[in-house]
């Protein structure tokens, strides 16, 4: 594709990460691991995300990059769910130590398919600090509609001199806690737990190991708890069927309601469907003679986005399959597809705001992304993380019926960006 070409030597990123720091059951860090932000305060910077439309296009062509990437991996057969959030955000504390092209590569690799449009304003890091850190702040949370994200950056003990500005504006921007561990079996344990903990037991074993060579970790944790703002009812539930991505037909528990928005991009038809606060599901079909892979290929995010911005629309009849879907995957070739190239590469590494580093000596070695979903009668649990590893060296009512491959998201209301985004190809 023409914006592989155009972003090559684009990004290098450390990616990152959902979730890490480690801690135990408790919730406090155990005997090996030191919190070194008690010395540090945060401070916010106020940043209205409303009046930034640019960021909002460029989050979603970054979403768009990233899906299209991941599906590509395995031919687009198999279910996936990403969080773009969670990546997002771990990229960009990366970012925040890296200089020269290095970090020209991830500003532009964030900006997605958006950066073929001069219009754009370029998303720097800066910029995405403000942007970014200000949107995680305010995204809705209730009792009934919850999303949670949590920060950190781990440190071995005794291996770098890491750069106090660094550590600063991850903590001004993302609420990032930084740790000090010995990186042995009782950190990863520590991981694993956080991990767990802070994405309510949803992700579970998110490093099999630590590396003697690996010194740092950066990391995101999300988990999503909403229930519909209607619950299905129990004659809303029936046994229906959906076709698989291989045209084999399957019986499923399907969930019919009427809901208020129907969806039409030109290339799929779909619906939305609110949770109890804050918060929507959105899913599009493919239209018959478009497969699930072409509509992936090239989600028309311009179409799509702004009937999102519409308040009420087209009442549709809609089915919804009961589905649970995991998903975990290693980032590095889509994100190296992406452009984001230096970051991995032991020579070209410049991470020297991070640490005082000649180029290569500090790099990204893997970027691990888990993510679950459960969808049925009451609402929606999902939990994602990422790790970032681096080592040295009306009249007729429209229908739209999920019995076929679909593409779903979850979107906040407030700027109507997704948090999650994935497809579903077979019902487990």
């Amino acid at each position: 594709m023409t914006y592989r070409n155009s972003i090559k030597r684009l990004a290098a990123l450390a990616v990152s990460a959902t979730l890490l720091i480690s801690v135990c059951a408790c919730g406090k860090p155990s005997g090996g691991t030191h919190n070194l932000t008690a010395n540090l305060s945060r401070s916010q910077k106020e940043t209205d995300i409303m009046q930034d439309t640019d960021f909002k296009w460029e989050y979603w062509g970054f979403t768009a990059m990233l899906l299209r990437e991941c599906t590509a991996q395995d031919g687009g057969k198999e279910n996936t769910l990403i969080s773009p959030l969670s990546v997002m955000t771990a990229l960009a504390m990366t970012a925040n130590g890296a200089q020269g092209d290095t970090l020209k590569q991830m500003e532009l690799a964030l900006q997605g398919d958006m950066i073929a449009l001069d219009s754009m304003e370029p998303l720097t890091s800066d910029r995405l600090n403000d942007c970014l850190g200000a949107y995680l702040d305010r995204l809705p949370h209730s009792d009934k509609a919850a999303l949670s994200s949590a920060n950190s950056i781990w440190l071995k003990d005794g291996a770098l001199d890491v750069k106090q500005d660094f550590l600063q504006t991850n903590l001004n921007a993302y609420d990032a806690q930084i740790f000090s561990a010995r990186f042995d079996e009782q950190t990863r344990n520590d991981i694993n737990q956080w991990v767990s903990d802070k994405t309510d037991g949803r992700i579970e074993n998110m490093l099999d190991d630590i590396s003697p060579a690996s010194v740092m970790y950066l990391i995101n944790a999300l988990t999503f708890d909403a229930e519909w703002q209607n619950i299905y009812r129990e004659d809303q539930v029936y046994e229906g069927e959906f076709t698989d991505i291989d045209g084999h037909k399957q019986t499923v528990p399907m969930m019919c309601s009427e809901e208020m928005v129907y969806l039409d991009d030109g290339m799929a038809t779909g619906f939305v469907k609110p949770y109890a606060d804050g918060y929507r599901f959105v899913a599009m079909v493919p239209n018959e003679g478009v497969t699930l892979q072409e509509y992936v290929e090239k989600l028309p995010i311009f179409k799509l986005f702004p009937q999102l911005a519409e308040d009420d629309g087209e009442t549709v009849l809609a089915s919804l399959p009961k589905f649970s879907a995991t998903y975990s995957v290693e980032l590095n070739d889509a994100l190296r597809a992406m452009g984001m190239t230096d970051a991995f590469d032991t020579q070209k590494a410049d991470f020297s705001r991070m640490v005082d580093v000649v180029p290569g000596e500090l790099y990204i070695n893997r970027v691990l992304h888990k993510t679950a979903i459960t969808v049925d009668e009451r609402g929606t649990k999902a939990g994602a993380a990422t790790a970032v590893e681096m080592r040295t060296k009306g009249a007729l009512m429209r229908t739209v019926s999920l019995d076929r491959p679909f593409v779903y998201m979850i979107v906040d209301d407030v700027s109507n960006l997704p948090v999650f985004i994935g497809q579903v190809t077979h019902i487990d």
